[in-house]
């Protein structure tokens, strides 16, 4: 995964495969923190997805 391939995904302009490599792209952009630099509703949705189990919080800050 990488950077273009999870916007891509998660904005909607990359079909993914399955549910499994959305919720890999969310969790990619949580890990490198860029989920936090597109715009809102990205990080709100990413937020949620930690809040309710889906994807983990990152493990360092930014």
């Amino acid at each position: 995964m990488d950077a273009m391939k999870a916007v891509g995904i998660v904005e909607g302009w990359i079909d993914a495969e399955d549910e499994d490599e959305v919720v890999l792209a969310w969790q990619y952009l949580i890990d490198t923190g860029r989920a936090w630099t597109l715009q809102g509703a990205v990080g709100r949705h990413a937020a949620a997805l930690i809040q309710e189990g889906i994807c983990t919080a990152p493990s360092g800050s930014y």
